[in-house]
């Protein structure tokens, strides 16, 4: 069909109407209600939005402690491992039957 509305290019306005889901106005109105309405659920059981900040602040600094005790228990096994290993493997090379090449 020749000038099908789905054939023209789509204007600054569906675009966003689009991906907004509605009128920016509409939307907006919508997201300051709901904000509202989930602030009052969360006052009422105690939650406050600077201890859910502080919270997940807490959550990326424990994993990055985590993280860096993972390696430190790793390290303090690795050598503890190498001050057997590393010697038994030295000497074997040392005093080992020649290999043929």
């Amino acid at each position: 069909m020749q000038n099908d509305v789905r054939d023209l290019p789509a204007g600054n306005t569906d675009g966003l109407h689009r991906f907004l889901g509605g009128s920016p106005l509409a939307v907006a109105f919508r997201l300051i209600l709901l904000s509202i309405l989930v602030g009052v659920v969360l006052a009422a059981i105690g939650f406050d939005p600077w201890n859910i900040l502080h919270s997940i602040r807490m959550l990326f600094q424990r994993i990055w402690d985590f993280g860096f005790d993972a390696v430190n228990w790793a390290w303090r096994y690795f050598l503890l491992g190498a001050v057997i290993v590393v010697p038994i493997w030295l000497l074997s090379r040392l005093f080992g039957t020649p290999r043929g090449r």
